[in-house]
């Protein structure tokens, strides 16, 4: 997934000349993940630019260059780092395109990685997405496979609205092919199909999700569990998503983040009200507990695992 990010930085920047790359150590390092590894020394500092550790600076500086018809591509180095930036982000990026009546447009784009599952200290593992997503005037993605890692941050970084881009850390060494084409942003993908449940998730929790549904212990149960990644939670794909639920009938969210408040609270509200007469159970949620991210010994326990989303879907009221 890391060289299909760097892939698509590269194509981006090779044939678009506004895209210019801005962030921590993206330059010479190449990024701490390596994502950005030798784009300066193919572009040159001017568009691939190592930035002070000052994230607020890093983002009001993009926002200034999008105001003016360049696309900046900002990296926030690690999830938490972001914060800092937020006000950046609510303020000005969010509000812009409105705030002049559609006249401005802001094609900028923020790549952040994110979630746990590398044994991160404390500010280097967040899930931050219900913050973004709870920002109007932002578009919010995750991709979970090599194919959409690519297909989406080409989609992002040609995009007139802000992105905030969200990577898994966990999944930067998982593989598999590029693909010429994959479904827009803001279209949910079947990766599993099934008629028992359906399980909605996006990004790291994607292959947790796989690995439940097609486990041992749920072909034991007789359970044939969808898996829906939801790939864009802003804009939100209400239909693929309801239309998986209305066939299954049954529906778990299952997420990194914290459960209260979080991502699978507006899904299952989303859920509930458009499916409330084909549901045969109330819609189940696995999350992240509610406490500040653990620490690495720690957070096995903290993250959903396939053992955590099956026992969910064993409560969602099945007749014996």
């Amino acid at each position: 997934m890391a060289r299909a990010l760097n892939r698509a930085l590269r194509d981006a920047l090779a044939d678009d000349p506004s895209v210019h790359l801005l962030g921590e150590d993206i330059g010479t390092l190449g990024g701490v993940f390596r994502v950005t590894d030798g784009l300066a020394a193919e572009f040159g500092d001017e568009r691939c630019t190592d930035t002070p550790l000052a994230e607020a600076g890093i983002l009001g500086t993009a926002t200034g260059m999008a105001m003016y018809g360049l696309r900046p591509v900002v990296e926030m180095q690690f999830d938490a780092f972001a914060y800092p930036a937020f006000e950046q982000l609510v303020s000005h990026v969010a509000r812009m395109r409105n705030r002049t009546r559609g006249a401005m447009p802001l094609p900028l784009t923020v790549r952040i990685p994110y979630g746990g599952g590398i044994g991160g200290v404390e500010h280097h593992s967040d899930s931050s997405e219900a913050y973004y997503m709870a920002t109007p005037g932002l578009h919010v993605m995750t991709p979970a496979t090599v194919a959409d890692a690519y297909g989406l941050l080409r989609q992002a970084i040609a995009s007139d609205d802000p992105v905030v881009f969200l990577e898994p850390k966990r999944l930067y060494w998982a593989k598999g092919e590029l693909e010429p084409d994959v479904p827009p942003g803001g279209q949910a993908v079947v990766r599993r199909p099934g008629t028992s449940a359906t399980l909605l998730c996006y990004g790291p929790a994607v292959p947790v999700c796989l690995a439940a549904a097609e486990s041992e212990a749920a072909r034991e149960r007789g359970w044939d569990l969808a898996v829906v990644d939801l790939r864009t939670l802003v804009p939100f794909d209400d239909e693929t998503v309801c239309a998986e639920v209305r066939r299954t009938g049954r529906a778990v969210v299952v997420h990194e983040a914290a459960g209260f408040a979080g991502p699978g609270a507006e899904i299952a509200a989303r859920v509930t009200e458009r499916c409330f007469h084909h549901l045969a159970a109330p819609v189940a949620r696995v999350t992240g507990f509610d406490i500040p991210y653990p620490p690495p010994l720690l957070e096995r326990h903290h993250l959903p695992d396939a053992n955590r989303v099956l026992a969910a879907v064993a409560g969602l009221q099945w007749e014996d």
